[in-house]
């Protein structure tokens, strides 16, 4: 391919650096970015390849982002650990690397077969960074002609790198803050489900037990009154005593209905002694050897709120499938951090098998992930056939303030 620039002349690098500051403000999408930088950087300097890394600050590596059309299927497939290879030199190192022959014999070469790399007698390697120093990608432009690439053009590159870097975190920002929109409407939505169906659970806990109870209520007053006027006072006493002990399992399921919607407990004395109070209720209802562990941690009332949450799903699931004969609720602080634990010696089950043929959402874990990952938590769970059921969830140590943990 016949060289545009050698060296770049003054007014056509002006113009190339303005093309360059067009593409990156032109899109807030880094795939459009980057394609229209490929185009223009080999425009520029005359290579045949031109290949675009990105770093990715979770995976610690760089990842082929951008590539001619040839090569396209390597695009996000190819990744550098930082220091492997010329370009994981230059993103490690802050600084270019121009190979005038035979790259090959440098080395710090990495041979990747997938990019054909090999047949290329010149390479230059430029770090993409940001104003403040921090490491974007890395730009590698490659020529089959030996001394292809000259000081002028990895100094012209540079320049085209610190352009195009602005663009990129700019694309990345948006990117990220469309994900978070994404994430804050699904949650949204999840929330709006979720006290859907909490509010269905009550209108049918209330509909088949409160109002079941108030209507045999109301036929036992019923027969009370024709009783009185039939004179038969004997019976009378027999329709009260039953009346009397509809109405205490009435208040009961009414008192059950009010503490799911809301303990008293969790706001006056607090989550430690909520979740006593919960696995107390617990072992009471189920009969089975349920006990706590808990530091007395005073934490914000919406953390507070989502672990005392967790741990209600959680031993709900012991109730429904574990078959366990004992459950234990242990809370501690961690590192600053407050873990939260739900273990039983149940049944248990294989968590990656279950959750192909069955959602896991059918033992409430989305629901309990997502509340855990709303107070900036992680929630995880393991468990093994015949091995029982462990659920963590670690959240950061939110503590409330002084004058709200004393009241």
């Amino acid at each position: 391919m016949p060289r545009v620039l050698n060296p770049v002349d003054t007014d056509r690098e002006r113009e190339i650096l303005y093309r360059v500051i067009q593409v990156a403000s032109s899109s807030l999408e880094a795939e459009d970015i980057l394609s229209s930088f490929v185009e223009l950087v080999s425009q520029a300097v005359g290579c045949e390849i031109c290949f675009v890394y990105l770093w990715d600050a979770e995976d610690h590596a760089l990842v082929l982002r951008a590539a001619p059309a040839d090569h396209a299927r390597s695009v996000g497939r190819v990744r550098l650990r930082l220091g492997e290879g010329i370009a994981g030199w230059a993103a490690e190192h802050r600084e270019p690397v121009l190979l005038r022959r035979d790259p090959m014999a440098d080395p710090r070469y990495l041979h990747v077969p997938e990019l054909r790399t090999e047949r290329f007698r010149a390479m230059l390697s430029i770090p993409i960074l940001s104003r403040t120093g921090v490491l974007i990608g890395v730009i590698n432009v490659h020529s089959p002609h030996a001394g292809h690439f000259s000081d002028e053009d990895a100094r012209f590159l540079e320049h085209a790198a610190s352009l195009v870097a602005g663009g990129i975190e700019n694309a990345r920002l948006f990117e990220l803050a469309a994900r978070k929109e994404e994430a804050l409407a699904a949650l949204v939505r999840t929330t709006i489900q979720t006290q859907e169906e909490e509010r269905r659970r009550v209108a049918t806990e209330i509909h088949d037990g409160v109002t079941q109870q108030l209507v045999s209520i109301w036929y036992r007053v019923c027969a009370c009154q024709r009783l009185l006027e039939q004179g038969q006072f004997d019976r009378i006493s027999e329709e009260l005593l039953a009346t009397k002990q509809l109405l205490d399992e009435t208040l009961a399921e009414a008192r059950s209905a009010i503490y799911d919607l809301r303990p008293a407990t969790l706001d006056d004395l607090g989550l430690v002694a909520a979740l006593h109070e919960l696995t107390a209720r617990f072992r009471s209802e189920t009969g089975i050897v349920a006990h706590v562990e808990a530091e007395e941690i005073r934490l914000s009332p919406h953390v507070e709120t989502a672990l005392y949450r967790v741990t209600q799903e959680g031993l709900t699931n012991v109730k429904k499938h574990a078959g366990a004969g004992s459950v234990s609720v242990r809370l501690r602080d961690v590192d600053g951090s407050v873990e939260l634990t739900v273990a039983d010696d149940g049944r248990g089950f294989d968590v990656a098998a279950y959750g192909s043929s069955r959602p896991l959402t059918s033992f409430g874990v989305a629901g309990m992930r997502e509340r855990v990952e709303l107070v900036g938590g992680e929630l995880a769970l393991r468990s093994r056939p015949r091995g029982g059921t462990v659920l963590t969830c670690i959240v950061p140590g939110d503590r409330a303030p002084a004058e709200e943990a004393a009241t």
